[in-house]
């Protein structure tokens, strides 16, 4: 059985970090895609950064663009997302995501159980 858990949520202050680490179990983790996306109260949720399964391209959305870095460390199944200069904005519930596809089709989809993330002073 394939679990993702996010963990390194928190309250923080305009301006700060926080790292969140999301660990795999039950997969290959090194075959993976791993995505982080984020859903705040009232919107859609909306993908923040991908990391391919060697790690060596990542993709972050433009909001985040500057600020946030995904990367993985296959050795310990382990993603992460160093988020810097937090804003109010990126107050939300943080997803774990992991893919692996086939051509165009997604064979398999996983999700993690969120950690949220509250940016306030």
């Amino acid at each position: 059985q394939v679990q993702l858990v996010e963990s390194g949520g928190g309250l923080v202050q305009p301006g700060g970090s926080l790292t969140l680490s999301c660990a795999a179990s039950g997969c290959t983790f090194s075959s993976y895609v791993m995505n982080w996306y984020r859903q705040a109260p009232g919107k859609e949720r909306e993908l923040v950064a991908s990391i391919t399964s060697s790690g060596g391209s990542t993709m972050d959305a433009d909001s985040v663009k500057g600020r946030f870095t995904i990367s993985r460390d296959n050795a310990k199944n382990t993603v992460y997302l160093q988020m810097n200069s937090l804003k109010p904005e990126d107050t939300a519930v943080y997803y774990c995501n992991a893919k692996l596809s086939r051509g165009a089709t997604i064979r398999y989809d996983y999700w993690g159980q969120g950690t949220q993330v509250t940016v306030s002073s």
